[in-house]
């Protein structure tokens, strides 16, 4: 069974890390390779209640994360669809290259947190390509927005999905992980940015003679505004709703959607016609919602979920711990991994792998696999989804990201990480 477990996941694996090349969606290699866990495992074991109650245990946790996504995902559609993120990049203006990669960087930074990094990524490299005339500087704002979504999404429970998977699952909490990891990502940011900035000294900022006009007028002023408040109010208020009534994130997110929802309805909608009426619609967002992602998050936690019972996960930790020692450098290997492949296996075997009674909650594991996972992905532009989103957007070519940007982010990546390691040390 164990070799037959091995095999099957690694072959799943790598479908899911050669996706363009094979042609085959990596949501349907997450779910095949899950499908194919379960039923080894069954057939195995041959003890059909063990298998469903450890099968309905694993579907309660997964269940939580595709709920808690497709809610938050639906609300930032919703902004989205109103124009509401007009309110912030509207208000971007520089008079030099190099201080607007400053702006944009704080920007997508605290951006990535509230909402998340991949929805950040696609909403300032879009704004980027209509402000900025040049190409190569265009490229190099896409390079620099990557790193720090990736540094935004890290410290924040709602800013990247592998740090929501530690929120939900409960091995870190909304305060202790944002006061501990938010530091160690602006270091992450602030060194690649400040060696970006230098080579753009003197660089005049230049915006195209006419900037086109796209956005179509669905919506106006208040309405833009109302529904980029409420949005996010849901989105900030999850925390703090999980917190005051103990119950789990994704019905806090679900109660904040309805809330929208019955605002949109009763407020905008009946001032629509026609095409504007259904573009405001809350059933319209829900259609451009990635399913695809949420379906990949199912068949990865599904099948890591199969190695975790199998006592697979257990004994790879073991067999770390013995022959690495360190659990820094444990996590640090894990965070450069992720730069290769998906950060989402890497974060839920090592979920699978240690307990949470040896390591206890916003403990030094979990704290640094968040700042790991999360920022590890910037150092190929592969590494995570906001950098395979900026890839596609402004057809960044792979060598020319590790040429220009692969060094910096390795850099900033390790400066985090000694800070959040001295700053651990020094707080404990």
């Amino acid at each position: 069974m164990i070799a037959a477990l091995i095999t099957v996941f690694v072959l799943a694996y790598a479908a899911i890390a050669f996706e363009e090349q094979l042609k085959i969606n990596k949501a349907a290699a997450g779910l095949i390779g899950a499908g194919l866990l379960w039923i080894i495992y069954a057939m195995s074991i041959g003890n059909p209640e063990v298998v469903d109650e450890e099968l309905a245990h694993s579907l309660i946790e997964t269940a939580q994360i595709a709920f808690f996504l497709m809610g938050a995902m639906t609300v930032v559609e919703v902004v989205d669809s109103h124009d509401g993120f007009e309110v912030i990049t509207s208000r971007i203006k520089a008079k030099s290259l190099s201080s607007f990669v400053w702006m944009v960087g704080f920007v997508t930074f605290f951006l990535s947190a509230i909402l998340d990094n991949l929805t950040t990524t696609i909403v300032m490299v879009s704004l980027c390509r209509k402000l900025l005339k040049n190409q190569q500087d265009f490229l190099i704002m896409a390079g620099a927005i990557v790193i720090s979504a990736n540094a935004g999404g890290a410290w924040s429970p709602m800013g990247d999905v592998t740090t929501t998977m530690l929120w939900i699952g409960g091995q870190v909490t909304t305060i202790p992980i944002i006061t501990g990891v938010i530091v160690p990502s602006l270091v992450n940011m602030i060194v690649p940015l400040t060696m970006i900035s230098y080579s753009l000294r003197g660089k005049p900022f230049e915006m195209p003679a006419a900037v086109e006009e796209q956005r179509l007028p669905y919506t106006t002023k208040f309405e833009r505004n109302l529904m980029f408040i409420m949005g996010l109010a849901v989105l900030i208020s999850v925390p703090i709703f999980k917190s005051v009534t103990h119950l789990p994130p994704f019905l806090g997110i679900l109660f904040g959607l309805g809330v929208l929802w019955a605002v949109g309805d009763l407020v905008i909608r009946p001032r629509k016609e026609g095409e504007a009426r259904h573009h405001v619609t809350i059933a319209n967002a829900l259609t451009r919602i990635d399913m695809p992602a949420v379906m990949f998050f199912v068949g990865i936690l599904l099948a890591v979920a199969t190695l975790q019972h199998a006592g697979l996960l257990a004994a790879l930790a073991t067999w770390l711990d013995n022959s690495v020692g360190r659990l820094d450098v444990i996590v640090f290997i894990i965070g450069l991994v992720s730069a290769i492949v998906d950060n989402v296996p890497m974060v839920a075997a090592a979920m699978g792998m240690y307990s949470i009674e040896v390591h206890p909650t916003d403990s030094f594991l979990w704290e640094f696999l968040a700042y790991c996972a999360g920022t590890g992905g910037s150092i190929l532009i592969i590494g995570s989804a906001a950098g395979v989103a900026a890839m596609g957007i402004a057809k960044i070519d792979f060598f020319w990201y590790v040429r220009k940007f692969s060094l910096l982010a390795l850099v900033g990546y390790l400066a985090g990480g000694m800070v959040y390691i001295v700053q651990f040390n020094l707080l404990h």
